[in-house]
């Protein structure tokens, strides 16, 4: 029943231990600058796509044009030279004015005082780039959205291995006020034996010292605090005196021998997802340029009036459709250049996937391997902790009773602490590995 009950309590623990941790990753998701700072990369990437979008749609432009000018070549058109004896031979057989003298025109080259405004919609029938282009961009946005899931997985990690930083940080100050007051009692009891005449003034002096000593080194891990609770706090973009809330963080070690042993089933690295994404980006630019010599067709559509002197009527006003066929004939072989780039591209993403692949299934193993020793220098400090405590009791004991020095009363005390610390450390290692193997994994559950 007893162990039933101890069992019920250590996953209690846990279950705090691991909603604590969640809450905190979900607070950083939320407000960590740099997770913003992709959000808004993804959004950026989201409007891109938008923007390819459409290109497929037609463009409507308002466009007007002013041009005034004098001089210049002109065409002169002798209109009374040519008419004038005509219409007087008419005047007087007719025996009436109805025909007017004319004047010699000029027409000039260059317009004056001229106004051309049109609203002119044009739109793509025929364009291979747009295209792909939106293929492109549509691969860009997961791209993005893989790099935000990529930093997530880092951000778990490094808030976790924070966390378990933290609680070290804060057991070893608990550790070393115990050993503080061991010392502060040592350095009573001898006094007091001085006192009695039973004592020797080097006891006391040795405690004096012994006592100072540990004060030092608690000042030193309450800084580690103080540290450890800045750089916690930093990633969750909080103040960096914000209370942390603890717990001791209770390790399963049945799950932990498991992991072991056996490396865990972990879904595709968003890594991997994002290397295949780059290839597919990188073929469909090689598509893209492959295409050049593919015709462009678009349409347009001008609805305007342009006339001199600013006159609007039925004379200026205009419609004009029209077709634009666009047909590369030589280029210099640029084309056939680029071509050739992409093709190197392609490659060289192809390697960098091979090459990160082997990386991930190295660090996957080196993690499990940090696991494992991790878990078998827990599972040794569990027992020197068990043997120092032990022996700091028989010793003390022995020296109540006259049989043991104050020097082994010291010695064992500073076993004790170097145990304690040392499976303090070891368990908080063990965390910190779980958490680096679950990372390699990429088992966290990010949604």
């Amino acid at each position: 029943m007893g162990l039933v009950l101890l069992a019920l309590l250590a996953l209690s623990f846990n279950v705090k231990a691991q909603d604590l941790i969640d809450g905190y990753i979900k607070e950083a998701f939320k407000n960590n600058i740099v997770l913003q700072q992709k959000n808004i990369s993804l959004e950026k990437a989201q409007y891109a796509l938008k923007t390819a979008k459409s290109l497929f749609l037609p463009t409507v432009a308002f466009q007007g044009g002013y041009q005034t000018a004098d001089g210049g070549r002109n065409i002169p058109l002798p209109l009374g030279d040519l008419l004038n004896p005509i219409y007087s031979t008419l005047n007087q057989m007719t025996a009436t004015n109805k025909f007017p003298m004319l004047e010699n025109q000029s027409i000039d080259f260059l317009p004056k005082n001229f106004y051309d405004a049109k609203i002119r919609t044009t739109m793509p029938i025929i364009n291979a780039d747009l295209t792909y282009n939106k293929r492109i961009n549509e691969q860009q946005l997961v791209l993005q959205e893989t790099e935000i899931l990529i930093y997530k997985r880092d951000l778990v990690k490094n808030i976790k291995v924070a966390y378990y930083n933290y609680l070290n940080a804060l057991q070893s100050v608990e550790i070393y006020k115990s050993g503080l007051q061991l010392a502060n009692e040592g350095l009573r009891v001898n006094t007091k034996l001085l006192e009695g005449g039973k004592g020797l003034p080097a006891y006391v002096l040795r405690s004096r010292s012994e006592v100072e000593n540990i004060n030092a080194q608690l000042v030193s891990a309450e800084q580690q605090v103080v540290n450890a609770q800045l750089y916690f706090n930093f990633l969750l973009n909080r103040n960096g005196d914000e209370k942390i809330d603890s717990d001791k963080g209770q390790i399963d070690l049945n799950t932990v021998e498991g992991l072991v042993v056996n490396m865990p089933s972990s879904n595709s690295r968003e890594e991997l997802k994002q290397l295949d994404q780059v290839i597919a980006i990188n073929k469909n630019v090689l598509k893209m340029n492959n295409r050049f010599a593919v015709p462009k067709l678009g349409a347009f559509f001008d609805l305007g009036s342009q006339s001199e002197g600013f006159k609007f009527n039925n004379n200026s006003r205009y419609y004009m459709l029209g077709l634009q066929l666009d047909i590369p004939i030589f280029t210099g072989n640029r084309n056939t250049f680029k071509i050739k780039q992409t093709v190197l591209d392609v490659k060289n993403a192809e390697l960098n996937a091979d090459l990160v692949a082997q990386q991930l299934n190295l660090t996957k193993r080196t993690a499990q391997n940090n696991l494992k020793s991790a878990y078998q220098n827990y599972q040794s400090s569990l027992k020197q902790f068990e043997a120092a405590s032990s022996y700091q009791r028989l010793i003390d004991k022995g020296y109540n009773a006259g049989a043991n020095s104050f020097i082994e009363t010291i010695d064992a005390r500073n076993q004790l602490t170097s145990a304690q610390l040392f499976t303090n450390i070891s368990r908080y290692r063990l965390l910190s590995a779980l958490a680096e193997l679950e990372r390699e994994t990429a088992t966290y559950q990010i949604n």
